[in-house]
């Protein structure tokens, strides 16, 4: 599983002209499974993910978590991800997960973070998305679960 996570001041998905989901201050975090991730693996990354505390406290320094600033996260399923672009020049997807299996772990990876009170909207699975973001800081942050698991 990786996540590519970016500290937001707002942020939106739209699709087919509307607007699916839509956060204020909190994190956008694009997901990407892989077909050897579990639940497990989905649990841990949530909770990292969750637990980091790179929102700034009174004195500025990158001290507080999403849940301390009462943030909120729009959460894109991003198979690509899992690009591999080692040889030529169109990149392959064999380490994604197929749809359906990806859809059950994306769907529960935004689960384990509504059930710790955080509020999660969503892009459309497997849709044409378009994210638009305000950057705060900026802070983007790779989190990936050879590293973390």
């Amino acid at each position: 599983m990786k996540l590519v996570m970016q500290r937001v001041n707002q942020a939106s998905c739209t699709v087919d002209d509307k607007i699916v989901g839509e956060i204020q201050h909190g994190y956008v975090i694009l997901v990407g499974i892989s077909s050897e991730d579990t639940k497990e693996i989905v649990e841990k990354m949530a909770k990292k993910a969750m637990d980091l505390r790179i929102f700034d406290d009174a004195q500025g320094k990158m001290n507080l978590s999403i849940e301390d600033v009462g943030g909120n996260v729009l959460s894109i399923s991003q198979f690509t991800l899992y690009a591999d672009c080692r040889k030529g020049r169109r990149p392959g997807f064999e380490q994604a997960a197929k749809p359906e299996f990806a859809n059950e772990l994306y769907q529960y990876f935004n689960q384990c973070i509504v059930n710790r009170g955080i509020h999660v909207e969503e892009g459309v699975f497997q849709a044409q998305m378009y994210i638009s973001l305000v950057n705060d800081g900026p802070v983007t942050i790779v989190l990936d679960s050879k590293e973390i698991c």
